[in-house]
């Protein structure tokens, strides 16, 4: 006899079959775009970030009064906002074409996650004493190779815990990605609401994002103890 018309004649096995897997493969499809927009916004924020910390910084002042002004603004206004703007606003303003929508959540999510970044770098790099930059001098290194060679690592080490917290947080934000009909888990998991009048998928992609967010925590406590041969 064969097993999956046997299987179908159970009751639980039939939800499972017709059901369960059916949605489970939908919001797959959803998660791999959450999962898209993380990474790209991690590849391009990151060193984004810091090129904008050292703006910050900067001893001209306009370029530090610019960078930080930009920054203030980014981090005190909503990102469902700032996507919003992204997507509507070139067009609205300018009478241009409206970017692709995945494009427009990406280049907010960039622009937000690289400023929230910045302050992060920025303050590990000022928390490196200045004796660390003369004994590279002693060395014979320029600025630029203390920073590479001995800074950085150690203000890798420094960063660590709350760059892990920012990121998991972009975890969980891409679902505002939504806001501008960017199709995500969230959004997959919401058609069934209207299509079916089921909410447990809603409640599945928890799931999701349990999972996701457990192997970045166990990601970044590796990288800790990895980087543990600095202390403070």
């Amino acid at each position: 006899m064969p097993l999956r018309p046997f299987l179908r004649g159970l009751p639980y096995m039939t939800w499972f079959l017709n059901t369960f897997l059916p949605i489970t493969n939908d919001l797959l499809v959803g998660f791999r775009a959450t999962v898209k927009l993380f990474s790209l916004t991690l590849l391009f924020s990151l060193p984004l970030g810091l090129l904008i910390s050292f703006g910050s910084m900067s001893k001209i002042k306009p370029i530090s009064w610019l960078v930080r002004t930009i920054v203030w603004i980014i981090r005190g206004t909503p990102l469902m906002l700032q996507l919003i703007v992204i997507y509507y606003g070139p067009g609205l303003l300018f009478n241009m074409p409206l970017m692709e929508r995945f494009l427009a959540a990406l280049v907010a999510f960039v622009i937000n996650y690289a400023c929230y970044f910045s302050e992060i770098y920025r303050g590990g790099i000022e928390s490196i004493s200045k004796g660390q930059y003369e004994a590279g001098q002693v060395l014979g290194l320029t600025k630029t190779q203390t920073f590479f060679k001995v800074v950085l690592l150690q203000v890798i080490k420094r960063i660590i815990p709350p760059m892990s917290n920012e990121i998991i947080t972009l975890v969980k934000d891409t679902s505002l990605a939504r806001i501008i009909a960017v199709y995500e888990i969230i959004w997959s998991a919401e058609r069934f609401i209207k299509l079916k009048g089921l909410i447990w998928p809603l409640f599945y992609t928890g799931a999701f994002y349990l999972v996701f967010c457990g192997v970045l925590t166990l990601l970044f406590g590796y990288i800790e103890k990895k980087m543990s041969y600095f202390r403070s």
